[in-house]
Parts: C-alpha cells; sequence; structure tokens
C-alpha cells in the first residue's frame, strides 16, 4: 500500500483560503473514489513560487466531468460554489471556501478538502446535542438552497467538532426539490442565529457573488424560500415523507 496523499493542513482563514484557491498553482494527486461525477483531489501551491510546497489541498470538480442529469441543467460546480457564497451571506460557516476556475482539465470547482472523521456523518453526529445548533443551521441552509441529495455522509465533522456540508452541486433549482435528510427539527421554532441569518439575506437580498452563479428564475426562488422560511419562523415538515435522497447516506 502506498503513503496516503492526504495531509493534514495548518488552519487557514476563508479569506486566505480563497485567494489561495484562486490563484495557485493546482497539482493533480489522483481521482477520489465513490464520486458519480470526475473527482479530484489536488495540492494548491502559491502561483508565484511553483518549486514552492502546497498550502492547501482541495477538491477540484472539472465540469467536462459532470454526468448530464435530465432534471438539471450542465453547470454544477457553479452551484458547489454557490453554496459556498449562500453559506457565507447567512454567516453560517457550513460550507468549505470554493471558487470557480480553470484547471489542468478545464473550468471547474475547487473546494478546500477538508480532513474529517469520515466514520462520522450526519446520522452519528445527530446523537450529539451539542452538535445540534450547527445541524439546525444546514436544515435551514438546505431549505433556503433547495437542497436535492443531502444523503447523511456528505454532512463531515473536522476535528474541532466543525460542521461542513460539502457535496452541493444538486442545490438552487429554480423548481423545489428538496431532498434531505435533516427532518430532526421539523416544526420546531427557528432559533435566533437562524433568524438573524435569514433575515441579513432577506434584507440585502443574495450578494453579486452568489447571484452570479445562479440564473434570474434561480435568485428568485432562492429569495422567496429565504422570505417564506423566515415568515414562518419555523422548520418545515415533510407530510409526504418522500423527500429523503437515496441512499441516505
Amino acid at each position: 500500500m502506498g503513503e496516503s496523499p492526504i495531509r493534514a493542513r495548518a488552519p487557514i482563514a476563508d479569506g486566505d483560503a480563497l485567494e489561495v484557491l484562486r490563484t495557485g498553482e493546482l497539482r493533480v494527486l489522483g481521482r477520489l473514489p465513490w464520486s458519480s461525477n470526475a473527482t479530484f483531489l489536488v495540492d494548491v501551491a502559491p502561483a508565484d513560487e511553483p518549486d514552492a510546497e502546497p498550502v492547501l489541498q482541495a477538491v477540484y470538480k472539472p465540469a467536462r466531468g459532470e454526468r448530464p442529469l435530465h432534471d438539471f441543467p450542465p453547470g454544477l460546480h457553479r452551484r458547489e460554489a454557490a453554496a459556498y457564497e449562500l453559506s457565507a451571506a447567512l454567516g453560517w460557516d457550513l460550507v468549505p471556501p470554493t471558487v470557480v476556475r480553470d484547471g489542468p482539465l478545464g473550468s471547474g470547482s475547487l473546494q478546500l478538502f477538508v480532513l474529517a472523521d469520515f466514520e462520522q456523518h450526519y446520522f452519528t453526529l445527530r446523537e450529539r446535542p451539542e452538535l445540534h445548533p450547527a445541524l439546525r443551521r444546514l436544515c435551514a441552509f438546505d431549505v433556503v438552497a433547495n437542497a436535492t441529495d443531502r444523503k447523511g455522509g456528505h454532512v463531515l465533522l473536522e476535528g474541532d467538532d466543525h460542521v461542513w456540508a460539502i457535496d452541493n452541486g444538486l442545490c438552487f433549482h429554480a423548481v423545489f426539490k428538496l431532498r434531505t435528510v435533516v427532518w430532526d427539527f421539523s416544526g420546531e421554532p427557528l432559533p435566533p442565529d437562524v433568524s438573524d441569518g435569514l433575515r441579513l439575506l432577506c434584507t440585502g437580498g443574495p450578494p453579486e457573488t452568489l447571484a452570479n452563479l445562479l440564473d434570474q428564475a434561480e435568485g428568485a426562488a432562492l429569495a422567496l424560500r429565504a422570505e417564506t422560511l423566515l415568515t414562518d419562523g419555523r422548520f418545515p415538515t415533510d407530510p409526504s415523507g418522500r423527500r429523503w435522497p437515496w441512499p441516505v447516506v
């Protein structure tokens, strides 16, 4: 067995990570298994120091490696970046820094790699009450983003108990298609931090960095979902019992 290419990284601020992701030199290490679309682990080194040690690792999803879907237009990589921009606009820090840029296989999304405990997933994290505030934010995020494929394995836990949501390509459709595993808080009143984030988004509207990644209908639908959730003041319920992805993990 060869040595794993995955390495622990030093903490890095979102702003610094975004700059490196946008401008750094990409070195493909290999393809990540179990992904339905082409997904690669890459080292990212400073652009002005081609021989320098990598600053961080990232997940690269080139547009040319996306499988055509009958219910989503091409360009899932833009939705990955839009999910980060939405998380940032809400102030919830749920999605790792993500950008759209050119790479060895063409334009795609590039997301900061999270070295998580991959034995953990949503159904293990929900057993820890101290993580419920983050999971409630994720519940609201999925509603606003119209997440269509929030499996349990798309919810990660980093070493400092930071909850991350990844694999956000199937989001932001203009037609309501919500499918998520995060239903444990159904009917509960929105906690203040969730209401505050929604209010911030509704007051200012989607920032330009987010709006530019969506079409006009998708942006309008996003704003309506945020306003509706804030007005309702409660997490939604699923009386049909069908708004789950498959498989659930």
